[in-house]
């Protein structure tokens, strides 16, 4: 079996990736996007993040270096232009805003902010490229790519029974939890643009 996939590697890139993409913290900021979606649009909503996520981490997995080298990004600049956009998406939901996203709007929302940068964001992004970037043999690779697809159906899972907990929670309590994770959500994109300011002034970019 470790002559076909690197079990060690696959549990590294596997228990890193779930952490930085935290499915039960994003489940609130799905529910409060998709709040005003049909059953059947939040279900399609939940496959076409995840697979949005799946194709932007390894479209970077493969080419991300020389994508960065050739239009002279830096890491911290994708840092802070993900902490950017997810700002502006947190001030929606802090201020109710997001419910005026209807119908057509169900495929915007899969893809930016749930698809990326939310679960493809940059930790996930750089995580990723530096587990291809020690792997060196075929195994090692297969581990990195079987690591991805199982966080992505983890985090799928979570999206696809969503309703479920919006059946629990109720309109009231999901309202509140819209609130939470719209307060949370600013916080992690005022992280994500402190940490690339950090970096810039440093001298690490």
């Amino acid at each position: 079996m470790s002559d076909i996939i690197n079990l060690q590697a696959f549990g590294s890139v596997f228990v890193t990736l779930l952490v930085i993409m935290d499915p039960p913290g994003a489940l609130p900021i799905f529910l409060a996007l998709t709040a005003s979606l049909t059953q059947k649009q939040k279900v399609a909503a939940a496959r076409r993040a995840s697979l949005v996520a799946l194709g932007v981490i390894v479209m970077f997995a493969v080419f991300g270096q020389q994508i960065l080298t050739y239009l002279h990004i830096s890491l911290p600049a994708l840092q802070g232009a993900g902490g950017l956009l997810l700002l502006l998406v947190a001030l929606q939901l802090l201020t109710g805003s997001e419910q005026e996203q209807h119908a057509d709007a169900g495929v915007n929302v899969a893809l930016v902010p749930l698809g990326t940068p939310l679960l493809a964001g940059p930790g996930a992004i750089v995580a990723t490229m530096l587990q291809v970037k020690r792997a060196d043999a075929v195994a090692d690779y297969v581990a990195v790519a079987a690591g991805l697809v199982a966080t992505m159906f983890v985090v799928w899972l979570f999206f696809r029974f969503a309703s479920q907990v919006h059946r629990v929670l109720k309109d009231s309590g999901t309202v509140l939890v819209t609130r939470i994770a719209g307060l949370l959500l600013s916080a992690i994109a005022v992280q994500m643009v402190a940490d690339s300011i950090r970096a810039f002034v440093s001298g690490t970019a």
